[in-house]
């Protein structure tokens, strides 16, 4: 069945510029004519359309957002269960390099699909849908699903605040099957341990994948601190690859208890420490112990939420390199991470090496990375690139 293309969004004269250059969003300023759209329903599909009433593609609209139309094609073609089916199938072919089906399958417009998010975790699968416009068209979603992978479950984690913005409410529910409490993740040959239904976002950070392999290649016979660890991501991988001991330091007794049963799933909890702990104290506390290690993980939340957090948030950056820092053996290694596309690689590597030169550290970058090939990047989009990583090696 196809969705009934009802609405026709209009832009001012020059503001199809950044459209025609590949840009997935239309704003709300941009409209010609935004009463003519009074009565429509938020998250309606629309033809978009410019100068002398050219046509430039189909997205959904919303008058409720400051992103008033999000593209889902340029080119006439019927949104149906197809065109998902499509889409999915295209994305399924992007991600068969990984070899296991414990991936991100659908990054919202790095897979042309704005709005929606599929995490994989074999026959299980956890959206988030953040816009009306997806809401809508989620049964189509659904029977894509069907035809292109048939999970056996499906849990739909819409409790994120991206949807107030879009008029939304927030909730979590069970779509299909039975979703248990721990979900096994397979990731680089470790065993990880999500959950589903209470963890961050969807469970599990698909998006480090490559960043946990390039610290564990370093990680064979040396000591390991995973700062803001979380259920374990970085320093499992570690010990599996190696590593003498780990030492895992998070405030969330949720995501300690994951890692806990992540390391003995790996048969490494005889070299795991676990403290539950604010970082900053913690690592205040063995920095005055003149404790060090090989290599030290700083993985923090974003600091950088909005445009207004960007000086208190590159101060947030800097603190927690100048605290990693102070931890890393002479000759050791210091990745730092952000989560923040307000957090460009140009100011992320100014507030990182600021950090650690404020302990006199003299240092090499090795690597400045980004994320995992299932998080693709719109080229178009520079707010679909948030996450960065820093490798260091120290003096």
């Amino acid at each position: 069945m196809n969705q009934p293309i009802s609405l026709s969004v209009r832009l001012k004269k020059g503001r199809e510029a950044p459209l025609l250059s590949g840009f997935p969003w239309v704003m709300a300023a941009d409209i010609a004519d935004s009463s003519a759209l009074a009565l429509a329903e938020n998250g309606e599909l629309a033809e978009i359309r410019g100068t002398r009433d050219a046509f430039l593609g189909i997205g959904y609209y919303n008058r409720a957002s400051a992103i008033a139309v999000r593209m889902l094609t340029r080119r006439r073609q019927p949104i149906d269960v197809d065109f998902f089916i499509r889409r999915l199938q295209h994305a399924l072919e992007r991600r068969r390099p990984l070899g296991v089906p414990y991936y991100r399958l659908v990054h919202a417009e790095g897979d042309l699909l704005p709005g929606l998010i599929v995490d994989r975790f074999d026959q299980h699968c956890v959206l988030q849908v953040a816009t009306a416009g997806m809401e809508r068209l989620l049964p189509l979603v659904l029977q894509a699903l069907d035809a292109v992978i048939a999970p056996q479950a499906l849990l739909l984690r819409n409790d994120i605040a991206a949807r107030t913005k879009e008029g939304l409410a927030q909730d979590v529910a069970m779509l299909r099957g039975e979703m248990p409490a721990r979900l096994e993740v397979l990731e680089n040959g470790c065993r990880y341990v999500a959950d589903p239904w209470r963890g961050q976002k969807t469970g599990w950070f698909y998006d480090q994948r490559d960043n946990r392999r390039l610290v564990a290649g370093h990680a064979s016979g040396k000591s390991v601190l995973d700062l803001f660890s979380h259920s374990g991501g970085f320093s499992l991988l570690a010990a599996r690859s190696g590593a003498s001991a780990i030492t895992l330091v998070d405030s969330s007794p949720l995501a300690l208890t994951l890692a806990e049963e992540a390391a003995a799933l790996n048969g490494v909890a005889d070299r795991c420490t676990f403290l539950r702990n604010d970082v900053f104290a913690a690592g205040a506390a063995q920095a005055q112990a003149r404790v060090t290690f090989d290599i030290v993980v700083a993985d923090p939340p974003a600091f950088i939420k909005t445009r207004n957090d960007m000086a208190s948030g590159l101060k947030g950056y800097t603190k927690v390199a100048r605290l990693a820092a102070a931890l890393v053996a002479p000759g050791g290694l210091l990745m730092v991470c952000s989560c923040s596309h307000h957090a460009t690689r140009p100011r992320l590597r100014e507030a990182v090496l600021h950090g650690v030169a404020r302990v006199g550290r003299g240092v090499e970058i090795l690597a400045f990375t980004g994320h995992a090939l299932d998080h693709p990047v719109h080229p178009h989009l520079p707010q679909s690139e948030y996450l960065k990583a820093l490798l260091l090696r120290l003096e």
